[in-house]
C-alpha cells in the first residue's frame, strides 16, 4: 500500500466483532490505549454462542462479520472472540486484504510471562477448548509447561443474562474451578471475552495467590503496535466515535453491554449479516 493510500486507510474505523457483548471489554482496552480511534462494533447474537457451533458455522459467520466491517471501511480486524480465533482466524485472514488479529496470541504471551511456577489453567468454551489452540500455542512457548484446561459452557448464558454476581454463578465457578485448585495453577487464562465480568467471582474461588489473565488489555497493546508498523495509526486529535451494530438483541443488551464496554452505550443498530 502506498504511503497516501496509507495515509487515507488511517482516518478508517477500526473493526471488532464477537458473537456477543464479550468482545466490548477489548473495545473498552482499545479505546483507552488509543482514544482518537474511530471504531465499529458488530455482536453476532444472533447466532450466539459460538462455543456451541462447529468449525465450518464459526468461520462462515466469522467472514460474514469481518465482510460487515469492511464494508464499514475498516482499516483493521480485531477478532474478539475465543471460539472465533481459534478456529476462524487464518480462514478470514486469509480473505482480506487488511491486518486481521486474534485474542489468543497475546494472552499466551502475557500468562507464560506471569507464571511463577510454570503450571497454568485455560477455561474458555467447549469450542475453544477443543480446538486445542491454546495447547498448540503454550507448547509453541519454548517453556517447560504445564497446562491444563476446562470448558465452562454454562459463563456465557450467565453473563448475557445479567448473572455476573450471587450465588448461581458463585456455585457454577466453584464446580468449574476446584480442578484447577487441585492442580496448583498460580497462573488462570480467562479464555472467553465474557469472562472479565464475573473476574472477581473467579478470583475469589481460585484466592489472590492465583493471577488472572484476560485478553482485552494484551490484544488492545498488540493492536497499537500493528497499527504504529502498518502506518494506521489515526492522526486526528479528537476522540473517537464508537458505533455499535448487533444482529439481535434481548432485553439486558444495553444494560449488559454498558458493563462489559465500562460506559453507556448511548445507541446501537440492528442489522442482518
Amino acid at each position: 500500500m502506498s504511503g497516501f493510500l496509507k495515509l487515507s486507510a488511517s482516518r478508517n474505523p477500526i473493526g471488532v466483532f464477537d458473537s456477543g457483548l464479550g468482545g466490548l471489554t477489548v473495545v473498552k482496552q482499545i479505546r483507552r490505549l488509543l482514544p482518537n480511534e474511530d471504531i465499529i462494533y458488530i455482536g453476532d447474537l444472533a447466532y450466539l454462542p459460538y462455543g456451541n457451533k462447529s468449525q465450518r458455522q464459526i468461520q462462515e459467520r466469522s467472514l460474514a462479520c469481518a465482510k460487515f466491517l469492511l464494508q464499514k471501511k475498516a482499516k483493521a480486524i480485531v477478532i474478539a472472540c475465543n471460539s472465533a480465533s481459534a478456529y476462524a482466524y487464518p480462514y478470514v485472514k486469509s480473505r482480506v486484504k487488511e491486518p486481521v488479529m486474534n485474542v489468543i496470541d497475546a494472552v499466551v504471551e502475557d500468562a507464560v510471562r506471569f507464571t511463577q511456577n510454570k503450571r497454568i489453567g485455560v477455561i474458555a468454551t467447549q469450542a475453544t477448548v477443543q480446538s486445542s489452540s491454546y495447547e498448540k500455542k503454550l507448547l509453541r512457548a519454548g517453556e517447560k509447561l504445564s497446562f491444563f484446561l476446562r470448558a465452562c459452557p454454562l459463563f456465557v448464558p450467565l453473563v448475557e443474562e445479567g448473572e455476573i454476581q450471587g450465588p448461581v454463578v458463585e456455585s457454577v465457578a466453584a464446580k468449574y474451578l476446584q480442578p484447577f485448585k487441585s492442580k496448583k495453577v498460580d497462573t488462570l487464562i480467562l479464555g472467553c471475552t465474557h469472562y472479565p465480568l464475573i473476574r472477581g467471582v473467579i478470583q475469589r474461588e481460585m484466592g489472590n495467590c492465583v493471577t488472572l489473565v484476560d485478553s482485552a488489555e494484551p490484544t488492545a497493546f498488540k493492536l497499537k503496535k500493528l497499527l504504529f508498523k502498518e502506518n494506521l495509526i489515526a492522526k486526528r486529535k479528537v476522540s473517537g466515535s464508537l458505533k455499535v451494530f448487533v444482529t439481535d438483541h434481548g432485553r439486558n443488551f444495553v444494560k449488559i453491554g454498558s458493563k462489559f464496554l465500562g460506559e453507556e452505550i448511548k445507541s446501537f443498530k440492528l442489522v442482518r449479516v
